[in-house]
C-alpha cells in the first residue's frame, strides 16, 4: 500500500512538473508579447520560441524580426506570383509593381535588422538600437505604401493581397515593439535573466 502511495505521489509530481514547464513557456511568450499592439498575433507567431527565448528581450526581439522576415518573404513571393500570372490589370498592375519594390526594400531592412540583432554589443548598443528602430520603421512604411496603391479597390485578388500585406504589417509592428522593449531595458538585458 505504501508503494502505491509513493507511486501516486511521484506520478502527481511528474504531472505538475511537466505542466509547470509548459506554463513557463506560455508565461514567457505572454510576457514578451505584452508590449505589442497585436497581442494574439504575437502569441501565435512567437509561441514556438518560448523555450529558447526564455525571458531574454534580445532573443525575443530577434525572434520577432526573424518571423517578420519570413512572413515578408512569403508575401513577396505571393506578390511576384500575382505579377507573373498577370492577374491584375491597369492601375492595379502598376500598384502591384510598386508594392513588389516596397516589399524588397522592407525585406532588405529586415535583413539589416536581423544582422544587427545577431551581434549586439555593449559598446555600440545605443547606435544599434537607433538603427534597428529606423530600419523596422522603414519596413512598416514600405508595407503601408504598398497598401496605399490599392486604396478604394475591391476585387478578390486585391482583398487577398491587402490581407496578406496587412498581416505582415502587424507582425512588423510587433517586432518593432519587441525591439523598443529591448532598447528600454538597456544593456543589462542583452543576456537575459
Amino acid at each position: 500500500m505504501r508503494t502505491i502511495s509513493i507511486l501516486i505521489l511521484f506520478l502527481s509530481w511528474l504531472t505538475c512538473a511537466s505542466s509547470r514547464g509548459s506554463d513557463n513557456g506560455d508565461t514567457n511568450v505572454e510576457e514578451a508579447c505584452s508590449v505589442t499592439r497585436y497581442h494574439d498575433l504575437c502569441m501565435h507567431s512567437l509561441a514556438s520560441f518560448s523555450r529558447t527565448a526564455g525571458r531574454s528581450p534580445s532573443k525575443w526581439a530577434r525572434a520577432g524580426v526573424s518571423v517578420t522576415l519570413g512572413e515578408a518573404k512569403n508575401a513577396s513571393q505571393y506578390l511576384n506570383k500575382l505579377k507573373r500570372d498577370r492577374i491584375m490589370r491597369g492601375r492595379n498592375r502598376i500598384a502591384l509593381s510598386d508594392c513588389i519594390e516596397c516589399f524588397q526594400d522592407a525585406i532588405d531592412n529586415l535583413h539589416r535588422s536581423l544582422s544587427i540583432l545577431r551581434k549586439l554589443d555593449a559598446t555600440n548598443f545605443d547606435t544599434q538600437m537607433g538603427d534597428l528602430t529606423t530600419w523596422l520603421s522603414a519596413a512598416l512604411t514600405d508595407e503601408d505604401t504598398c497598401l496605399d496603391g490599392f486604396e478604394d479597390q475591391s476585387s478578390k485578388q486585391v482583398r487577398m493581397l491587402q490581407n496578406q500585406v496587412s498581416t505582415v504589417n502587424c507582425i512588423t509592428s510587433n517586432a518593432l515593439a519587441l525591439v523598443n522593449k529591448l532598447a528600454a531595458d538597456g544593456l543589462g538585458s542583452l543576456n537575459g535573466p
